[in-house]
């Protein structure tokens, strides 16, 4: 029905337009022809009142469609309607439904808060009755079983965290702390009864002779928790353990190092240095510091040799059994016997206050005062003990070796993260530094003082030279690890005096060539110390090697002169002519150049030969003589050329050739 509705309307207005286009049309065509508009609207009502009948006529005849039309159109507002009654009553109930929905919901939330906050009570009531209840197992635990099983130690927890708990509740006024508190109490005091008894016998321990404290120790490790039950519960006990547990411990560290510092004092050296024993004191025979028959009974004071060590391999070493070297009848330095005891007393140091800290649950500033406690007396003693070397020590190694161990130790305490030594390390060095620096100033004020008179006069290396240079190379050897400022200053001082004794000592010899060969002697002797013990690149070798290059051009220059010094003036003088452009004058004097080139030629072979003899006849060192004639061959060859090129035409021929020159030089070329 709907769709014939739509069908009729879209006829209708289909006619209109096509009505609306031929008016227009129509209009159009009677302006243009003129026509008469009276007759012409008469003419139109007729054919529209024909079309208007015609109309009617269709109509009447659709009557029965348009009837039909209608009875539908009623039948489906009739169907709409009921639709529309029946949507109303379904939003309705729909409306019904979503408010039960909503209360649903709402009853939902409710539910389940409840039941959220009934098991929120459920579980901390069901904790407060677990926290608060002393379980059989607690009870047996406590009283039955000894300290050292862990189920005593478990239950001990579980003890204490149920006092901890009910000091809490009470604080809150907790009626159900009254039904246990009771209980609880006489657990606690028979807890602390057998952890009081179960400590003391532990500490006891170390007061057994030869005992390994490292053993009581790690099993009172163990139980620590039985302290800090203490700790928490009664303060009192906990402080009567730490206390015999210091006292214990203070005086087994004191009788031990006590004893060990005395046996070890034993084994050194009979015979300490003196104030004779000095760098620039006379060496007078037998007793000196080289001689060999004494290092049985005595150290040396100025060479080092096997004494750094100490520093390097035996710095972690095992420490010196006394009984047992005395049966070997071994012999140390004070540096030996010092490395020993200070590695002991770090090895137990360190392990005291890592234990202290441990067990005893302390840091920073209470560690160090608990240490103190421990470990004060012991410091004491081996303080005095040092001070007491320092007063008589002249042994100016040991001193510097003792004091470098300081350094290395006091390091190693640091990276066992051990700051409580440190007091100890500065007070040793407070006492080991001054005696240092005085000793060193003596031995340098000896040098000052030493007259060269007395000496005997040898061109080869002298003692007191020697002494310097094993001297210097070991102080340089040990500070290059801990440069210090006060040891440079001292080496620089004590450098000067030393070359100040050589010139002196130099100044003896009546002959330029006798004092070259003397200074040649101790440059190259210290020069060679230096180099094994020290680095190349220190400042005491480039120092000594510029010295001993000086007077090693100085000496070829003064051996050449004897032989060829006319052909070395007669070069030197030319080339001062040649450089100011008189070369005229050089030509006059060729008669002075075939005298110099016959001169030559007569006696070159014997020169070298000679030359040979005196350099290797006048250096101890082998190497340092052969050195030396290589480089006044080599000086000789220059001069050969320089004296070459001046020759004149006439005079060049009759010199010796070069090569026959360079064929006998290279006969004395040594293969070391």
């Amino acid at each position: 029905m709907i769709s014939v509705l739509e069908d009729s309307n879209r006829f209708l207005e289909d006619v209109d337009d096509q009505l609306g286009n031929m008016e227009d049309a129509v209009v159009q065509e009677v302006l243009e022809t003129g026509t008469d508009l009276r007759q012409y609207s008469k003419q139109v009502q007729k054919e529209l009142k024909q079309v208007e009948n015609k109309s009617i006529q269709d109509y009447i005849k659709e009557s029965q469609n348009i009837a039909s039309l209608h009875n539908q159109i009623s039948a489906c507002d009739n169907i709409l309607e009921r639709m529309e009654s029946m949507l109303l009553s379904f939003q309705s109930d729909l409306g019904s439904i979503s408010s039960e929905i909503l209360s649903l919901q709402r009853k939902s939330v409710s539910m389940s808060q409840q039941l959220q906050n009934r098991q929120g009570i459920r579980a901390q009531l069901s904790q407060f009755i677990d926290d608060m209840a002393v379980s059989e197992t607690l009870i047996t635990g406590i009283l039955d079983c000894p300290v050292t099983e862990q189920e005593f130690l478990t239950q001990l927890a579980d003890l204490n965290h149920k006092i901890n708990f009910v000091k809490e509740q009470s604080f809150r006024e907790a009626r159900c702390t009254h039904d246990v508190k009771d209980i609880l109490e006489k657990l606690k005091i028979k807890a602390v009864t057998k952890i009081r008894a179960y400590l003391l016998e532990q500490i006891y321990k170390f007061r057994k002779p030869m005992t390994n404290y490292q053993v009581p120790q790690n099993a009172m490790l163990k139980y620590k928790f039985c302290f800090e039950f203490l700790l928490s519960n009664e303060r009192n006990i906990a402080q009567e353990v730490c206390s015999e547990y210091v006292d214990t411990m203070s005086k087994m560290y004191y009788s031990y190092f006590k004893s060990y510092a005395s046996r070890l004092s034993k084994l050194e050296f009979e015979e300490a240095a003196t104030r004779e024993d000095l760098m620039g004191i006379e060496d007078t025979g037998p007793r000196g510091l080289f001689h060999k028959a004494s290092l049985k009974h005595k150290g040396t004071v100025f060479t080092i040799g096997s004494r750094g060590d100490v520093l390097a391999g035996q710095l972690e070493a095992p420490i010196v059994v006394p009984h047992a070297a005395l049966k070997a009848e071994t012999r140390y330095p004070h540096e030996a016997l010092f490395r020993s005891e200070q590695y002991a007393l770090v090895d137990n140091a360190c392990r005291e206050y890592l234990f202290l800290c441990e067990f005893f649950m302390v840091q920073g500033a209470p560690a160090l005062d608990l240490f103190t406690q421990v470990m004060g007396k012991t410091l004491g003693h081996l303080i005095k003990n040092m001070e007491a070397y320092t007063q008589d020590c002249y042994d100016t190694i040991a001193l510097f070796l003792c004091l470098h161990l300081i350094l290395r130790y006091q390091m190693m305490c640091h990276k066992r993260a051990v700051p409580a030594l440190d007091r100890y390390w500065d007070s040793l060095q407070s006492l080991i530094w001054p005696r240092f620096e005085y000793v060193f100033r003596l031995n340098i004020q000896s040098i000052k003082d030493c007259d060269p008179t007395k000496f005997s006069k040898e061109m080869g290396p002298h003692y007191i030279t020697r002494r310097y240079a094993e001297f210097s190379a070991a102080i340089v050897g040990i500070s290059e690890s801990f440069p210090s400022e006060l040891v440079n200053r001292l080496l620089a001082e004590l450098q000067e005096e030393v070359e100040c004794f050589i010139y002196r000592m130099a100044a003896i010899f009546p002959q330029r060539k006798e004092q070259l060969i003397f200074l040649i002697n101790n440059y190259d002797m210290i020069l060679g110390v230096l180099m094994e013990r020290t680095r190349d690149s220190s400042k005491e070798v480039e120092n000594f090697r510029e010295r001993l290059n000086t007077r090693s051009a100085e000496y070829v220059e003064e051996i050449l002169s004897p032989h060829f010094g006319g052909i070395i003036q007669f070069v030197k003088e030319c080339e001062t002519l040649d450089e100011k452009g008189q070369t005229d004058e050089i030509k006059k004097q060729e008669k002075k150049m075939v005298t110099l080139v016959q001169s030559f030629n007569r006696g070159w072979k014997g020169a070298l030969e000679e030359l040979h003899r005196e350099v290797l006849s006048s250096f101890p060192s082998l190497v340092t003589g052969a050195s030396l004639l290589q480089l006044a061959l080599a000086q000789l060859v220059q001069y050969y050329h320089r004296f070459h090129k001046l020759l004149t035409p006439a005079a060049r021929p009759q010199l010796t050739n070069v090569h026959h020159v360079m064929v006998e030089l290279k006969k004395y070329k040594t293969s070391f």
